[in-house]
């Protein structure tokens, strides 16, 4: 099953590059493809619910950002294939997408590692600002703007060579 898990730059820190690069993902959120996204998306092809999954896991990742002071205010998306045994699907009440990885599995192969550039850290500060705010309209003109953007594509070799804002 592919896997996408929301991180923070910092957090790729772990990963061992080698002749395929490994990271270690504990029990945590994820998203994955699962029956309700299916059910959800009943008009999508493949790649479309995919697709989803994978923004889920981007807007995911601006709450482990918040969660983390110092964290690089840049969204990031791991990919990882992972036995489907080792997931299950997340908690009522959360995105259709949303699955749990059950236990640690201290060497996953990563597919791809997704990242904003590092411009859009101007905007994800934003979200972060508007939220401490409590500020709904400029929330939703920030959130926007980070959604708007696209997410860089890094071959799991260049983990440690993606940009820092």
């Amino acid at each position: 099953m592919r896997i996408y898990v929301p991180a923070t730059l910092d957090e790729l820190d772990t990963a061992v590059v080698g002749r395929v690069t490994r990271w270690p993902v504990g029990p945590r959120g994820a998203h994955a493809v699962t029956g309700a996204l299916a059910a959800e998306l009943a008009d999508a092809d493949d790649e479309g619910r995919e697709y989803a999954a994978f923004l889920a896991a981007a807007d995911d990742s601006l709450s482990l950002i918040a969660a983390r002071p110092g964290a690089a205010p840049v969204r990031v998306v791991v990919s990882a294939d992972v036995e489907d045994d080792v997931v299950a699907d997340g908690a009522a009440g959360g995105a259709t997408s949303a699955v749990q990885v059950l236990r640690d599995l201290p060497d996953v192969p990563l597919a791809a590692v997704h990242v904003d550039e590092p411009a859009a850290a101007e905007d994800v500060r934003a979200v972060l600002a508007a939220v401490d705010a409590d500020d709904d309209e400029a929330l939703a003109d920030a959130v926007q703007r980070v959604t708007d953007r696209d997410l860089l594509w890094y071959d799991p070799s260049e983990v440690h060579q993606i940009p820092r804002p």
